[in-house]
């Protein structure tokens, strides 16, 4: 089975120098979103390398599945896959992705149910700090002012996301400021980061060896802060998003010498207080089209011997 050790041959090696090149990219600060496409293509490109591949191995292994799989299609193209020639690793590299697969799944299940849990206990929070009025519905206010002495602002995701703010941060934020991180919380919201977040996480954590799901994790986590900061950046000013940042992070320690937990925090502000200029709407579209081939590729491997069978099919019709 050529094709299926080809795929598995690929997804491996995309796994392992994908995030090398990718860190060598000087363009994904200045394009956020098009950096977070360009990572989900290149997560897609190796899980669809390895689900191919343990489709043909279980197909070369097991009559049952061989004919699930190429149940539609003629014996010239099951033929060319010179699936009976295949050894006896084929049912374990089968069963081995297999594992693999159902473990992703598991471990995805896992972190929605972690972060679903984490927001119940945040809500619950929420209710007994600020109270609902009388004739007040929970989760019906989009924004949540709560007293508290330390400035923070977050947003709380859901069927019904809600802004929450305290009065300390009220105090700091002037004029814009709190319209500028309300705005930067909606531009999470609404690209739906916390799925790519539980996604990321699932896999760094079921796999921490794979060098492509490690490196996955911790630009989701960067990379959708900066695409964050554009979406306000863009209604209100660099400016003001950065002073808004400033104000809310100033008193954790974060901008002093030593490291700290939110390390991006002063790389955030200084990115925005320098303000380099965009990529170009042609080489922005070309990144895109070009990350969106890399899923492609391995679709164009498993296909190859079909397609290379109905060639002479089709000219012997002629």
């Amino acid at each position: 089975m050529v094709v299926s050790l080809t795929l598995l041959t690929l997804g491996v090696l995309t796994a392992l120098t994908a995030p090398r090149l990718l860190a060598r990219a000087d363009w994904a600060e200045r394009e956020p979103v098009v950096a977070l496409w360009v990572w989900q293509c290149v997560v897609a490109s190796v899980l669809i390398s390895f689900g191919l591949s343990m489709t043909l191995s279980a197909a070369a292994a097991w009559q049952a599945v061989r004919g699930h799989v190429f149940a539609p299609a003629p014996q010239a193209v099951v033929e060319a896959y010179a699936l009976a020639a295949h050894g006896p690793w084929s049912a374990v590299l089968a069963v081995l992705l297999a594992c693999g697969g159902l473990w992703s799944a598991a471990m995805l299940t896992r972190e929605v149910r972690r972060a679903r849990a984490r927001r119940r206990r945040r809500r619950a929070e929420l209710l007994v700090r600020a109270p609902l009025l009388p004739g007040e519905e929970p989760g019906k206010e989009p924004l949540v002012l709560l007293e508290g002495p330390r400035p923070e602002a977050w947003w709380l995701p859901g069927t019904a996301p809600q802004l929450v703010v305290t009065t300390a941060a009220l105090d700091r934020l002037k004029g814009r400021q709190l319209d500028a991180v309300l705005a930067h919380e909606q531009g999470h919201a609404r690209a739906r980061h916390d799925w790519l977040l539980h996604c990321s996480a699932a896999l760094a954590t079921g796999f921490p060896q794979v060098p492509v799901f490690a490196a996955f994790r911790d630009e989701m986590h960067r990379l959708v802060e900066l695409a964050a900061d554009d979406v306000a950046s863009r209604r209100f000013g660099r400016l003001t998003i950065a002073l808004a940042l400033v104000e809310l992070n100033e008193d954790r320690g974060v901008f002093g010498p030593s490291p700290a937990p939110d390390a991006q925090l002063p790389q955030r502000v200084n990115r925005l207080l320098t303000a380099a200029p965009r990529l170009t709407a042609g080489r922005r579209l070309r990144l895109t089209a070009t990350a969106a081939l890399v899923p492609v590729v391995p679709l164009m491997v498993a296909f190859v011997p079909a397609l290379m069978a109905f060639v002479p099919a089709l000219r012997g019709l002629r």
